[in-house]
């Protein structure tokens, strides 16, 4: 986008200067809100009290700028504003809202920061303040690291009650009544005598009002939402199969598409040969786009055949032509040259080392993994030269209309992103490379909606993918205990990798998300480093579901355990004794005693495993139960324990906790990309296989508040699944498995 180039010489100015103190050139301006973008194509008698809710003579509109990416972020949106605004979110009207600035995330840049979530020191908590100043200056309007619920729950609660004590203003003013002397109900406004005026008969007053901003939030005891079992909004199309998705939309006259691209992310196309594509049926157009070809057809199917009928030689691109190649290049990356941080340095490890006679020493391997969402990357767009629309789901709406600006030279503001509900992303829309190659193809068809969707193969081979991670570990134990623990990390920069995708400026500093979920946790070892070492760009990565924390977890914690078995104590007891962190600690406690953990061993058929990972500021910790049959390992339970400030929907929340765990262990047990020729050997979903229904274990889930700061759950329940299950291997059957995918090693019933 334009305006991030303008700003990008500012950003590590103002950042820095935040940082130092909170206090930089312009500080007052940059905090305040940017303009409400509902304002600017209000029809007559509509109010667009705040950029979250809209009312027109047909009632109430709430606005949910949060992709909903099947975790729910429409719903609580929803019920957090309508707790306030005192409306039924069931019978209002949802709308994602425009792409925009004024939507922007103020705790998107929290887990980029050299500073633990949990740190609340006077650098850290200004480094957070830094990072919403940047991400309000930047229009960060961005879905992603369990940050809807954290960024929205004081913001749009402030926003429903503006909005209600603004009606009440415009009641007041028509009734001669004094605002304090009205009350709220269900869309209405209720004056002393008992009659009431609904919100939609108020709306041209309200519109002519400067929204009431002194408000005071309803205390707890008020509410009829939060903290209760809450119905989602979309449970009931859910539940019929009427739910609309991106892939769903279908305008008059659309032609039907798909593309073909160097399945070596980053090679380039040489040239192709598409005279047989050309005469299959139904083909209306073949077209170059950036790195391939796109096909356009009268339906998608006919579009795929001819697709694959195009022989096409390409450029290889700039990384190993193989899994191996890739995997020599993070073992020559433990160099001094390429040392990327250090963000944990306590104690004097070598010393520890150097007093030991025999330290234990470990490597750890995490693979490139996939997004493989259910819903193929797919894109609606009608083009014309004067204006765009795109329809489809995304993560990242202000980048998509910036990039689609440039691509196509139409000024942004005529750029119209109509978000959609998406089937599955756990990451991958936090990318756009599918929307620009529809907007390519659309292009070429102007005035005509093309509709353009990746097949399955197209989507395995083009997802950027969660980066592959190598870590060498060393620690010793003295009297019992854990003594000292180093672990030297390599991997490519996700941030890196990502942010220049975005075209946005890279964060200065050290690439955090390559050991977060190793330097950022709770334990007091006497001795104790993490060295994150960056290796070179090969494949084209980007966040995935719990980003660095994802492998990570399962490198700290599997090597955790793997020094407590060898000082001869108990894992949980270790665990809690090691803990300096008071939520942590009692997330521990709690699942000792709601797994009745008695040890890692149960019986002779049985044994458990224990970890805990903290991500995203909230401290996870899982018990793993699995059992030896004669088909093979099977997972019996899992306990799991976490502390999220408040829990704001017990029904969505424990969902959120079981279907992590369901991915996390679906992974460890059999997932991973490899590379040959430069793509993934991995096509479709039969080499790249989830858990299965009957593989499923009982999952019991305790959610504690214990009055820290409310956090997001979507990712968190993700980094300790994978280390849980692998140290009840271990209890198990005596082997340390140290790679991932488990299966690799163990046979899984």
């Amino acid at each position: 986008m334009a305006r991030l180039k303008a700003i990008a010489r500012r950003t590590l100015l103002i950042g820095s200067a935040a940082i130092a103190g909170g206090v930089a050139f312009g500080c007052y301006r940059l905090r305040q809100d940017p303009p409400n973008p509902l304002l600017k194509d209000l029809k007559p008698g509509e109010a667009a009290i705040t950029p979250y809710v809209r009312v027109d003579a047909k009632g109430v509109t709430l606005i949910t700028p949060r992709a909903d990416k099947g975790q729910g972020s429409y719903s609580i949106q929803a019920h957090l504003i309508a707790e306030e605004l005192d409306v039924d979110p069931h019978k209002v009207r949802i709308d994602p809202g425009p792409p925009n600035p004024a939507y922007f995330n103020s705790r998107i840049m929290d887990d980029s920061l050299p500073f633990a979530t949990i740190d609340e020191g006077i650098m850290a908590r200004g480094a957070r303040g830094g990072g919403e100043v940047l991400s309000r200056l930047l229009g960060m309007q961005i879905t992603g690291g369990s940050s809807t619920v954290p960024d929205g729950y004081q913001k749009l609660r402030v926003a429903g009650a503006v909005a209600r004590e603004t009606l009440k203003e415009a009641a007041a003013r028509r009734s001669g009544v004094s605002r304090s002397q009205l009350k709220t109900k269900d869309g209405q406004v209720i004056l002393p005598d008992g009659k009431s005026v609904t919100y939609a008969e108020l709306a041209v007053e309200a519109a002519q009002l400067a929204p009431v901003t002194d408000v005071t939030l309803r205390p707890e005891q008020e509410w009829r939402y939060i903290g209760k079992k809450m119905r989602r909004i979309d449970i009931v199309a859910k539940s019929t199969g009427t739910q609309q998705y991106g892939i769903d939309i279908r305008p008059d006259r659309v032609v039907y598409a798909t593309v073909r691209a160097n399945p070596g992310m980053g090679g380039t196309i040489k040239r192709y040969d598409a005279s047989s594509a050309e005469k299959m049926r139904g083909i209306k157009k073949i077209v170059p786009i950036k790195d391939g070809v796109g096909v356009i057809a009268d339906n998608t199917w006919r579009a795929f055949q001819a697709a694959a009928a195009i022989k096409i030689e390409w450029n290889d691109p700039p990384y190993p032509v193989d899994s191996a190649g890739m995997w020599k290049v993070l073992e020559n990356s433990f160099s001094k040259d390429l040392q990327d941080s250090r963000l944990r340095n306590d104690g004097d490890v070598d010393k520890a080392f150097s007093g030991s006679s025999k330290p234990i020493e470990a490597e750890y391997r995490t693979p490139y993994l996939a997004h493989a969402p259910l819903e193929p990357m797919n894109a609606v767009v009608l083009y014309t030269r004067e204006r765009l629309d795109i329809w489809t789901g995304t993560q990242i709406p202000v980048f998509l209309q910036g990039h689609a600006a440039k691509l196509t030279q139409l000024p942004e503001e005529k750029i119209y992103v109509h978000a959609q509900p998406i089937g599955g992303s756990f990451g991958a829309r936090l990318d756009d490379t599918y929307a620009l190659q529809a907007i390519e193809l659309a292009m070429a068809m102007e005035g005509v909606p093309v509709k353009m969707t990746w097949s399955r193969e197209e989507n395995m081979a083009h997802d950027y993918p969660r980066p592959i991670q190598l870590s060498r570990a060393k620690g010793t134990v003295r009297d019992g205990m854990v003594e000292s623990m180093s672990i030297d990390v390599a991997g490519q920069s996700m941030g890196a990798s990502w942010f220049n995708r975005l075209q946005a400026p890279v964060p200065p500093g050290p690439d955090t998300s390559s050991v977060n979920g190793i330097w950022d946790q709770p334990f007091a070892i006497p001795n104790f480093r993490v060295t994150g070492y960056r290796a070179k760009e090969m494949v084209p990565v980007s966040p995935w579901r719990s980003v660095g924390a994802s492998g990570n977890g399962f490198h700290h914690a599997s090597f955790l355990d793997e020094l407590i078995h060898a000082a001869g104590a108990d894992p949980m007891a270790e665990l809690i004794r090691l803990c300096n962190h008071e939520r942590s600690k009692q997330v521990l406690r709690t699942l000792r005693d709601i797994s009745d953990w008695k040890g890692s061993r149960i019986d002779d058929r049985r044994a458990r495993g224990v970890a805990l990972t903290l991500s995203f500021g909230v401290p996870m910790a899982q018990v793993v139960e699995v059992s030896d049959t004669p088909q093979g390992i099977k997972i019996d339970k899992v306990h799991a324990v976490c502390d999220v400030g408040r829990v704001l929907d017990p029904v969505n929340f424990e969902a959120q906790v079981r279907g992590g765990i369901i991915w996390a262990l679906g992974h460890a047990m059999n997932c991973e990309l490899t590379y040959e020729n430069f793509a993934p050997v991995q096509t479709n979903f039969h080499l790249f296989e989830a858990m299965r229904f009957h593989q499923r274990p009982e999952i019991i889930v305790k959610g504690l508040e214990l009055g820290g700061e409310v956090r997001g759950i979507g990712e968190p329940p993700v980094p300790p699944a994978a280390p849980a299950l692998a140290n009840a291997i271990f209890a198990l059957t005596g082997k340390r498995v140290r790679e991932l995918p488990l299966n690799k090693s163990v046979t899984f019933a």
